[in-house]
């Protein structure tokens, strides 16, 4: 681009998680049981949701969305670190990249909306158990299901083109960033809170909460730390954890 100080990127070049050949064994093996568990999972229980009348319900609808989500973002990125563990060049092309990170941050944000509808749901059961079936129809279910993935979208559009698109994008997409995405989260969070605290259905949604903390506690941490507490290395722990860990963890506190 002439006239400014911009650089044409063609790739990326990955450092890697280790160079020990040992470790990086050990983490393959590690990564792709997780990575498998999470596939076969999530197919499961989204099939068995859909075969099973008995489990056409909103709650379970939502259930549903919420595997498919975890298990897109989870493939966006799962496989291709796999694949960089062991290979000679760790690179990913420039559109590639843009192409991981936009599917990425669609499923990611359309999780943290997901979990304000499935704790709206819940409210819905506790405050009125007898309208509950009126009040959340399957048009609603649908409405709620295109408004969340309708914005995940339209969010993780706004920070890839931010992200690729411009010279010297990173304080103009940190400000965006934090505005944004501290709205969807701050406003995802008050909701589960302010839906349970109504009717004081904490003790009966832990399973809820708990992926709550965990998914959004870490996305929390990862993106609104202070950037004087930055470290490559706990990034790097941090990413593994919640597009591998929780998607498996948020399995099983489910299926339990």
């Amino acid at each position: 681009m002439e006239g400014e100080n911009c650089s044409s990127v063609t790739e990326f070049i990955f450092l890697g998680i280790t160079n020990n050949t040992v470790n990086k064994l050990t983490l393959f093996t590690m990564f792709l049981l997780i990575y498998l568990i999470n596939l076969l999972a999530n197919l499961g229980i989204i099939t068995l949701i859909r075969m099973d009348p008995q489990l056409h319900t909103p709650m379970y609808f939502c259930l549903s969305h919420l595997f498919f989500c975890e298990l897109c973002y989870s493939t966006a990125i799962g496989p291709k670190m796999l694949v960089d563990l062991f290979a000679k060049k760790k690179s990913i092309s420039f559109h590639g990249c843009a192409l991981q990170f936009l599917v990425f941050c669609i499923f990611a944000d359309s999780e943290c909306l997901l979990l304000a509808v499935m704790a709206y749901d819940q409210y819905k059961v506790i405050s009125s158990p007898l309208l509950y079936a009126v009040s959340i129809s399957n048009r609603l279910c649908s409405l709620l299901m295109a408004g969340v993935y309708l914005v995940g979208m339209a969010d993780a559009l706004i920070h890839t083109t931010l992200a690729f698109l411009l010279c010297f994008y990173t304080q103009v997409n940190e400000l965006v960033i934090f505005m944004i995405f501290g709205f969807i989260e701050l406003s995802t969070i008050s909701g589960v809170l302010v839906s349970y605290w109504r009717f004081k259905a904490f003790s009966t949604c832990t399973s809820h909460l708990a992926v709550v903390a965990i998914f959004q506690g870490t996305m929390l941490f990862m993106y609104f730390r202070t950037s004087s507490s930055y470290s490559l290395d706990q990034d790097k722990i941090t990413s593994l954890f919640y597009t591998l860990v929780i998607p498996m963890l948020n399995l099983l506190i489910y299926s339990l």
